[in-house]
């Protein structure tokens, strides 16, 4: 059997998992990833898994990339989730001419985050001007490039639209120094990803520096990859980062039950037979849902390799088994918090910051409730 694009990767991210445990703490501290962190990251070329080959990356199978994340997410999940972040942003490559993408992606460190949609940018003769500032920027913190995505108006004011009557949206890239960045990220979890704020005042953006994202018609790499667009790759990475939070606070609580000792009278926790049977069902909600996520990747991956659509129904079924995953791992990590007790409370055990990273995971988009409400539209709209 060939080995997936970027299996590599898998190892590489095992490999340096116990170099970013041991800077968790710090990472919390501060608020950042730490340079060792950064540097690791980078020297492995994680940040590259999604990059175009054409560009030294590694274009991985989503499979290899979701891996990837789950390996890092066991050790920080705030880690995992910047390096989901710009691993995705990096896929706007495939819709940018050869030397742009060369000169933000091959220049060190190379490292794009962007925020939400929001604001307009102007056309003007050569390209676009911009004053805006944009919110949720994960990663931003190590980036040397940072993107939006706007909507366009004309060099008259009048707003653009594409040929559907829908606004143009442009995606603009521009180096990280050009930006003013704003430490606004005091959130219960995530802490260390720096989801901070920028800024740009009347800034102009090259036309070669902006790009239609996730519109197949604007791709210059054939890859199958590229196919499945940013949203859904997203979708894949936060989910697995999920299940790696999972694994490792439910490890982390089988471990204490090997060991505890409730009271004199309780006895080890190990031989409690509640403990047991909770242990037993919750490893397999577990191993349900990380089956049901990479069974759907494998399967979408499967179709698209073969006929080069990412259709409809592929949008639902990985939007569907990522936000039943983020959900389900959810429950995990709750179940594995409430069986430690009392030490789960405490910062020096594994439990508290992993149980406040799961609930914010479970607060982005990707988990949104509504997905469930668009995949049932789309069941009942199917023809029997």
């Amino acid at each position: 059997m060939s080995e997936l694009p970027g299996s590599g990767l898998v190892e590489r991210a095992r490999a340096i998992a116990p170099l970013i445990a041991r800077e968790a703490d710090e990472i919390e501290r501060t608020r950042r990833l730490t340079p060792s962190v950064v540097a690791a990251l980078i020297e492995n070329g994680l940040y590259r898994a999604l990059l175009p080959q054409s560009l030294g990356g590694a274009e991985a199978a989503p499979e290899a990339f979701m891996q990837m994340l789950e390996e890092i997410a066991k050790a920080d999940a705030s880690t995992a989730w910047c390096l989901g972040q710009c691993s995705v942003c990096a896929m706007i490559a495939a819709s940018l001419d050869r030397d742009t993408a060369r000169e933000i992606f091959n220049t060190a460190p190379g490292i794009l985050a962007w925020g939400a949609i929001a604001h307009e940018a102007r056309a003007v003769e050569g390209g676009y001007r911009v004053t805006a500032r944009w919110d949720f920027a994960s990663g931003s913190r190590q980036a040397s490039w940072l993107g939006a995505h706007v909507r366009i108006l004309g060099t008259n004011g009048t707003p653009r639209v594409n040929a559907d009557g829908s606004p143009e949206v442009r995606t603009i890239l521009f180096p990280a120094a050009s930006a003013t960045l704003h430490d606004v990220w005091q959130a219960i979890g995530l802490a260390g990803t720096g989801t901070d704020s920028y800024e740009v005042n009347d800034l102009f953006i090259p036309e070669r520096f902006t790009a239609f994202r996730d519109v197949p018609s604007g791709l210059r790499e054939t890859g199958p990859l590229y196919r499945i667009g940013t949203g859904s790759a997203f979708s894949l990475g936060f989910a697995a980062v999920s299940l790696g939070v999972a694994r490792a606070t439910l490890d982390a609580a089988i471990a204490l039950a090997r060991g505890k000792h409730p009271s004199l009278a309780a006895g080890a926790m190990r031989d409690n037979g509640a403990v047991r049977g909770l242990i037993g069902r919750t490893e397999g909600d577990l191993r349900a849902a990380r089956a049901y996520l990479y069974a759907t990747a494998a399967a979408m991956w499967r179709d698209l390799s073969a006929t080069g659509e990412f259709s409809a129904a592929h949008r639902s079924a990985v939007r569907l088994a990522a936000t039943w995953t983020i959900h389900q791992s959810a429950k995990v990590v709750d179940t594995a918090y409430h069986m430690a007790g009392a030490t789960a409370v405490f910062r020096s055990n594994p439990f508290e910051r992993r149980f406040r990273d799961m609930h914010a995971i479970a607060q982005q988009i990707q988990a949104r409730d509504t997905h469930y409400e668009d995949v049932g539209k789309a069941i009942l709209a199917e023809t029997l």
